[in-house]
């Protein structure tokens, strides 16, 4: 048992002995492309979402110094035809490419080469009639072994991206370690004959330059298109109501602050690590950690592309926008467009994507607080004041207090919209819904929800367990915030929310779009118990 070469079962050993949601099924997936055109598989997505734990249990399965049998049965993949067939068949090379960078580092060492060195090292102690003493190309080394022993390796590499984020601005050695990736995969009689196949996973898809991908060996399974690893890359829905009702949480809750990836074959897709520490901790919060890569969303957000702040402040109002994620180029640096910026943070997990329909949005109650974050640590003062005014807004909304409603609703439209799109009727929608930011902690609000003879423009129905009153907002435009309120009862639009019991407030907002001196953008506004 090596650091590289077959570590063994340890670790997943320690995964198991935790409340273990089963995602053996993966390795039946890659146990039915194993050793056929298919079999190099590059599996990305976000921190948190368990890259490492599915490493670990690849290598648990694979790695012929040890017997993992126990460890399996029970499991989703001892009941696959698959399981005895591959079961610590082969010699795995487990690389942590964090690690690596991390000693090579600490010994002023060059990466790739002490990448390399490594692991020939540890192969030439496991196989010493097999590697020439001078041997320093890792695929030769790896070749050798396996003409001699007739073996095969597995090849597993954790945070395969690490260099394209933490040497973002080195291009020498990003094509250096490039390079190295061909070689070790790049298909050929050598390849074929030395790797059965080979998992690597990170954050980042495969480094494109121009539409080329870097490693055209490799099927890439990522948060833009998971395709049939999609029930692999976070925790569904069915695992997530079993975790609760297992721990006594509720459903309703984990969803609200997890919830919100989305994949159209299996559905809702939650952030394993937010999951369990809710579990453990028994406490529903933000439990995204701080690392490089997610310290950087300031940076990200506040790049000078033109619609990049329009978009990011349209999905702050709790809106989507289409992205195009063609053109982004798999790297930390190499942005021409606001569609490049928000493409990174949906592989970051900032943002979640709609295949369908080709948009993004922020998915939950954790990232929305990191987005409050980050727009407070950023040069936006107008966005963050406004943001700001979200709690005592909501306050002011209960107590009845329609001035300072009315002025919270003129700084978050002017925010929202420049003056070229102040007066479209979307603006004011979205001003809404960012001016409320916050009260999505206490409610569900739903847009042009179907009540009484028609839809209301903003129904806001508690959260189970919320004290909050009921509320249902209608806009009005070049008219009254009276008629507004004369609508809601006109057309019944409280009717279903009456339903819920409790506090129900009738809220009529009007801007006059043609005001003109003092009173131009001008809004007004009438709360009215129901």
């Amino acid at each position: 048992m090596g650091i590289y070469l077959n570590p063994g079962n340890e670790a997943f050993k320690m995964i198991r002995k935790r409340t273990y949601v089963d995602k053996t099924g993966l390795i039946d997936y890659v146990n039915s492309v194993m050793e056929t055109s298919f079999r190099m598989i590059c599996s990305t997505r976000p921190r948190r979402f368990g890259k490492s734990f599915a490493a670990r249990m690849l290598c648990a399965y694979y790695d012929r110094s040890c017997d993992s049998r126990a460890l399996f049965e029970g499991l989703e993949i001892s009941k696959k035809d698959s399981f005895g067939e591959y079961l610590n068949k082969y010699d795995v090379i487990y690389l942590d490419i964090t690690r690596a960078i991390t000693r090579a580092k600490n010994r002023g060492v060059d990466i790739v080469s002490d990448i390399q060195q490594a692991v020939i090292d540890e192969l030439t102690e496991a196989y010493p009639d097999s590697v020439r003493p001078d041997e320093v190309f890792l695929p030769d080394a790896l070749a050798a072994v396996s003409q001699t022993t007739r073996g095969k390796f597995f090849v597993i590499i954790d945070e395969w991206d690490a260099l394209f984020r933490e040497a973002k601005n080195n291009a020498d050695v990003q094509k250096e370690y490039v390079q190295f990736m061909r070689g070790l995969f790049k298909g050929g009689p050598a390849t074929d004959a030395a790797i059965a196949g080979a998992y690597i996973t990170g954050i980042l898809p495969i480094k494109k330059y121009g539409t080329q991908s870097a490693m055209t060996d490799f099927r890439e399974y990522t948060m833009i298109d998971p395709l049939v690893l999609s029930e692999y890359i976070g925790f569904t829905e069915p695992e997530v109501r079993k975790l609760c009702d297992d721990s006594g949480l509720p459903f309703e809750m984990m969803k609200q602050w997890y919830d919100g990836y989305s994949f159209s074959d299996v559905g809702s897709i939650y952030s394993p690590n937010s999951v369990m520490n809710a579990v453990t901790n028994r406490k529903f919060k933000n439990y995204w950690t701080t690392t490089e890569a997610y310290e950087s969303l300031t940076d990200y957000i506040t790049m000078n592309f033109d619609g990049l702040k329009d978009a990011i402040i349209q999905m702050l109002g709790g809106q989507r926008v289409e992205v195009y994620t063609m053109t982004f180029q798999n790297d930390v640096v190499s942005f021409k467009n606001r569609d490049d910026v928000l493409t990174l943070l949906i592989h970051l997990g900032y943002l979640a994507y709609d295949d369908e329909e080709k948009e993004a949005y922020i998915p939950n109650l954790e990232v929305a607080d990191s987005f409050r974050a980050a727009v407070k640590g950023s040069s936006w003062t107008e966005v963050e004041r406004s943001l700001s005014q979200s709690d005592k807004l909501l306050k002011a909304t209960i107590r009845g207090d329609a001035e300072t409603v009315a002025e919270a609703l003129e700084l978050a439209h002017e925010t929202c919209t420049s003056s070229l799109a102040y007066n479209d009727e979307n603006s004011l929608s979205c001003a809404i819904l960012f001016a409320y930011y916050t009260a999505r902690n206490h409610y569900e609000i739903f847009r042009e929800l179907p009540t009484g003879k028609g839809f209301a423009d903003y129904a806001f129905i508690p959260r189970k367990g919320s004290d909050k009153p009921a509320m249902v907002i209608e806009l009005k435009y070049n008219k009254s915030a009276d008629s507004a309120i004369r609508q809601i009862k006109e057309k019944r639009y409280d009717g279903k929310l009456k339903g819920l019991g409790g506090e129900l407030l009738l809220v009529g907002i009007n801007y006059d779009k043609d005001a003109k001196g003092a009173d131009a953008k001008k809004h007004t506004c009438v709360i009215e118990h129901a």
